[in-house]
């Protein structure tokens, strides 16, 4: 098991970056490399460490989840329309997910695809806010069925480290008419029933591979992550409504040109 400090510092930059369109996943496997974290089961534990900070998400909105539970039990159209573009955006990941899944863990382990996708990644977010023309899409539940199933498809892009999970799934919301809150509240949703399931799957596919001492590192870098995406995901959807994505873009690629640059000099 890594110290302790490594295993707090991965669950704070995981907290801080997984509702960011900059990649949580990139920013691990990068601090991974600079911590010298590295090994099989530092995989997993990347893995599971998000599904931490998705719970937050059920936390903050939990009177949002509370009213479409209430609405699917006494069929109110407006739930089953949330609760079917979930699942459909939603299926396009399960299944590439674990068709790919191998090839995705060869990628984890070579960080400067991370800092690529970072600066391609920051100049495709600005060129997209740059294109954004009207909205079409105010909520979730009048999101029309064939959005939702696309929404779901681009989200598969983001297995590649670095690409970002929200940053897809929110630029590719937006190109098709999504207002930016709720492309950014969907992205939200969308990420509980994604990362549970992948964790599930690193879990028991790796579950011969993890020790005790892993399981604790998870489970202490799983809580971290949830309290510190606890305070990031309202203040993000602010911050959006604010200045748009353009602040995260040039982000991307300030940090992916740094982290190339070390990468090839080191």
């Amino acid at each position: 098991m890594q110290d302790l400090l490594t295993i707090v510092l991965l669950g704070l930059i995981e907290g801080l970056t997984e509702f960011l369109p900059v990649s949580s996943t990139g920013h691990l496997i990068l601090a991974g490399e600079l911590l010298g974290f590295t090994d099989e089961s530092s995989i997993t534990f990347k893995i599971a460490i998000q599904l931490g900070a998705i719970l937050a998400v059920l936390v903050a909105y939990w009177r949002r989840f509370w009213g479409i539970g209430m609405g699917l039990i006494e069929r109110q159209p407006d739930s089953w329309r949330f609760a079917r573009n979930i699942l459909l955006a939603f299926l396009p990941a399960m299944v590439v997910g674990v068709l790919v899944y191998d090839a995705i863990r060869a990628v984890m382990q070579v960080p400067i695809v991370v800092a690529i996708a970072l600066i391609v990644g920051g100049v495709l977010i600005l060129l997209i806010e740059r294109s954004i023309k009207r909205v079409r899409v105010e909520s979730v539940e009048a999101m029309p069925a064939g959005t939702a199933a696309a929404i779901g498809g681009v989200q598969c892009l983001a297995m590649l480290p670095g690409v970002s999970r929200s940053g897809a799934t929110i630029m590719g919301a937006l190109l098709m008419g999504v207002e930016r809150k709720t492309a950014a509240e969907f992205s939200f949703f969308l990420a509980v029933p994604t990362m549970l399931a992948a964790t599930v799957y690193a879990l028991w596919s790796d579950r011969d591979l993890l020790s005790l001492d892993d399981l604790h590192a998870i489970a202490i870098g799983f809580t971290v992550a949830f309290l510190v995406a606890l305070v990031v995901v309202k203040a993000f959807v602010k911050i959006v409504g604010r200045f748009g994505f353009a602040p995260f873009a040039w982000y991307r690629i300030a940090a992916g040109s740094t982290a190339l640059v070390w990468l090839l000099l080191r």
